[in-house]
Order: C-alpha cells, then sequence, then structure tokens
C-alpha cells in the first residue's frame, strides 16, 4: 500500500477486538491498523474464563497466525477481496499529538497517536478510528479525527423488531366468532403486512376481540387463550402470548423483551416447570456483570458460592411460584426435589462454552447484556430437543460498550424473527406492584 493510496483504513481499539475477536474480517476491503498499544491491552485479558479473555485469546492467536506471513510491522494481506493489515507503532513526529493535548501515559491516547499518525502518512486515505468506547471517539472527534463506533451487528432498525405485540382494528367480526368456535381458521390475508411467524396479534372489533398468534407452517391463525403454569396465570394480553410461546413445543427459541416487572423470568421459570417431563434438566443462568470492577475471582468460597449473589434474582423467582403451594403439597415437594437433585441447576455462562446442550429448557436472564458474539455461541450449543429462552430489557444494559442497538437481546430478535423455530413477546405492563410500575413511568 502506498502512502498516496484512497483506501480507507480503520484503526481498531481494544474495546472492538474484546467485543469481537473477528472484527479485523468485516471491513471488506479496507486496510486494518492495529495499534501495538493495543496488542498490550489484549495480554491483560488473556487470562480468564470471561467471554472478553476468550475474545482476547482469539484475537492473539488470529495475529500469531497471520505473522507467519511476514513482519506485522508491514501490510499483510487479510486474503482474497480483502484488505491489509499491520500493527502500528508510533514512530513519527505528529503534527497533532493527542499525549500533549490530552496528557501522556495514557493508552487511549496513544491509540488515537496511532490513528493520527496514519492520517499524516496516508494523506489521501480516510483514516477512522473505530471504538466501542464513547469517550474515546469524541476526544477523537475533538482533535480533528474520523471516529464511529463498530457497526457489525448493530441493528439499525431498532423500533420495527420491537413491535411486540400488533394490535389489529376493523377485523370482520364474522372471523373473530370463527376463531372463537373452531380456534384455528385460515389466515386469508386478515394480517396483511403485519403477517409474520409466530406474532402475535390482539384482533378487535368493537366490544369484540380475540388473542391470537400465526402459525406459518399452516398458514393459520390460531387463538390463544390463557394457561396456567406450575401455578402462575398470565394477567394481561402480553403474558398470555408469552405463556403461549414458553409451552409450545414447537417453538424452541424465544425472546421475551420488557421493563423490570412484566413477569419476564417468572414466567420463563414456571412454564420450565410446567414442561418439566419433557426435558432432562432446567439450566437457569445470567451474565455476571463484576461489582466495582471486581471479577468473580475475587469473591471468598467455591464457584457455586462465588456466582449465588449473582443468581439471588433467579432463586427469588423460584421462591415466589414456591410460594403458591403449601409446604405439603405434592408441586412444592417436586420443586424441592428439583433443587435438590440438580434437575433445576443454576449456572454461570462461562461454564456454558463448549457444552453440548440436549433436551434441556434453558433460561438465559439479563440477555440485554450479552454480546452479538456471545448470543451466538449460547444458541450454536443446542442440541435435539432442547429450548432456549432469553429474557432482558434494552433500557437496562449494565456494560459499558453496548447500547440498545448493539446488545445481543436486540441482535437475536432482529436476526430471527420471522423464523419458525422462534418467537418474541415484548411485555409492555407491569405486574410487580403499583410502585414498581410508577417507579418505571417517572425514573
Amino acid at each position: 500500500m502506498t502512502k498516496t493510496s484512497t483506501t480507507k483504513i480503520f484503526v481498531l481499539d481494544t474495546s472492538v477486538l474484546l467485543f469481537d475477536h473477528n472484527a479485523i474480517n468485516n471491513f471488506q476491503d479496507n486496510n486494518v491498523i492495529i495499534p501495538i498499544t493495543v496488542l498490550e491491552e489484549l495480554d491483560n485479558f488473556k487470562i480468564g474464563n470471561e467471554t472478553k479473555n476468550f475474545e482476547a485469546r482469539g484475537i492473539i492467536r488470529f495475529l500469531d497466525k497471520m505473522s507467519d506471513n511476514g513482519g506485522l510491522n508491514k501490510w499483510i494481506s487479510l486474503g482474497d477481496k480483502r484488505g491489509n493489515i499491520k500493527i502500528a507503532m508510533v514512530t513519527t513526529p505528529l503534527d497533532i499529538d493527542a499525549e500533549n493535548v490530552y496528557g501522556a501515559k495514557k493508552n487511549d491516547h496513544k491509540i488515537i497517536n496511532a490513528a493520527l499518525e496514519a492520517q499524516q502518512e496516508y494523506t489521501k486515505a480516510k483514516v477512522t478510528l473505530v471504538t466501542k468506547d464513547i469517550n474515546l471517539r469524541i476526544k477523537a472527534k475533538s482533535i480533528g479525527l474520523s471516529a464511529e463506533d463498530y457497526l457489525t451487528g448493530k441493528v439499525k432498525n431498532i423500533k420495527e423488531i420491537f413491535d411486540g405485540v400488533v394490535d389489529l382494528d376493523n377485523i370482520d367480526p364474522t372471523f373473530i366468532k370463527n376463531l372463537y368456535n373452531h380456534s384455528k381458521i385460515d389466515e386469508d390475508g386478515i394480517l396483511k403486512n403485519a403477517k409474520t411467524a409466530n406474532g402475535y396479534y390482539i384482533l378487535n372489533k368493537s366490544s369484540d376481540s380475540v388473542l391470537a398468534r400465526y402459525n406459518a407452517k399452516t398458514d393459520q391463525i390460531e387463538r390463544v387463550e390463557k394457561t396456567y403454569a406450575y401455578g402462575i396465570k398470565p394477567k394481561n394480553a402480553e403474558q398470555t402470548f408469552a405463556m403461549d410461546a414458553l409451552l409450545n413445543p414447537d417453538i424452541q427459541l424465544i425472546a421475551l423483551q420488557g421493563v423490570a416487572g412484566t413477569g419476564k423470568t417468572l414466567l420463563a421459570l414456571a412454564s420450565a416447570l410446567e414442561q418439566k417431563n419433557r426435558f432432562d434438566q432446567i439450566i437457569l443462568s445470567r451474565p455476571i456483570i463484576p461489582l466495582s470492577n471486581r471479577d468473580i475471582g475475587f469473591l471468598p468460597g467455591g464457584a457455586d458460592e462465588k456466582i449465588s449473589p449473582y443468581m439471588q434474582p433467579l432463586w427469588d423467582n423460584l421462591k415466589f411460584i414456591k410460594s403458591q403451594f403449601r409446604e405439603n403439597e405434592r408441586k412444592r415437594k417436586v420443586l424441592d426435589d428439583m433443587e435438590s437433585s440438580g434437575y433445576l441447576s443454576l449456572t454461570a455462562l462461562a461454564f456454558i462454552r463448549g457444552r453440548s446442550l440436549s433436551n434441556v429448557m434453558f433460561i438465559i436472564d439479563e440477555a440485554q447484556n450479552l454480546t452479538p458474539h456471545e448470543i451466538k455461541t449460547i444458541v450454536t450449543r443446542a442440541g435435539e430437543g432442547t429450548k432456549i429462552i432469553f429474557t432482558g430489557d434494552i433500557n437496562q444494559i449494565d456494560t459499558p460498550y453496548m447500547d440498545e442497538q448493539s446488545n445481543g437481546l436486540s441482535y437475536l430478535i432482529d436476526k430471527f424473527k420471522g423464523q419458525d423455530l422462534f418467537a418474541h413477546v415484548k411485555l409492555e405492563k407491569g405486574e410487580r406492584s403499583a410502585l414498581a410500575n410508577l417507579a418505571n413511568k417517572l425514573l
């Protein structure tokens, strides 16, 4: 590559490679620079069992393989119809030096300088710093450097994919009556542009209405009724739809999205218990988001004791289900037996990697804190007879480098919407308490 080349150059920050170790291959035929400072930071993340550690090891192995083709301080081809890659060390005086502007000895400023050096050297190329760190993007732009978020896996039309339940008015009353009488009838164009596989609908005409699901395999609309699951009964239309999907053996992948208190996790757990005879095991899990930058390794005790504080919300839901039965009732005893036997298991997601999950009901809570790559890792673990449920709220993301468009839950819904094996329900109405509902509205 010559210094007058008009090819685009993307300079990648550490946050991008920890988000997706395959990011280098997602810039088409453009060139990619990795600052030497990024390599130093990756070295700090290579040990551990969290996703970021796997990602760090993945990119380090990739670069090691690339180095077989020559020194990484010079451009090396990424392959046919791809650009080139190199590791950059700032060795020339800069017209604008980020360390002089913002302060020395900070890695972010060294990474900015690597991009500034490329911009100064390749005068006809558009140089862009790619980072998931918002503050780093602001700093880069403040000194005249182009900067953007990593866009692969980022959902564009976020409002469209979260339509959730579709409310259709002015439906022929004869259609509604026939659906009540026959439970399922041909769709016959009634849904129009709103038709999607396993889509849920409230069909209205004046005072008459019916809850329905579209079955793409039969091209029919099926009536949905409220159904109990292990003592838990849906309290609104959205919960009714969620329970229908959770209990449907033909739907193997489900996303339940909604604010706190809408009953996502409770419904998922209750439906799993109701179907205990269909599965060999029920596994509950959620991402472990370290508190105060102290990861799980700092907590005392063994693996179960370490993850217990993070899993408490799942136990709270189980306790609520137990409270529906007296201590001497059979279902209460069955629940105790499932806990003691390990049939009902709480597991950190880090321990799922590499496993093949056959004939399992797998519930992942707080899925908005997963990356798209983590979502793929989990779903591809599914063996025969397995059902996976992701629950979460895209407005409560706890990780610094994701937002409502780039998190794994949004990515899952965007990619799977309309597939026969998938259903998505957005729960709108909080059922936890009047106080929780008011907090969600006002705070």
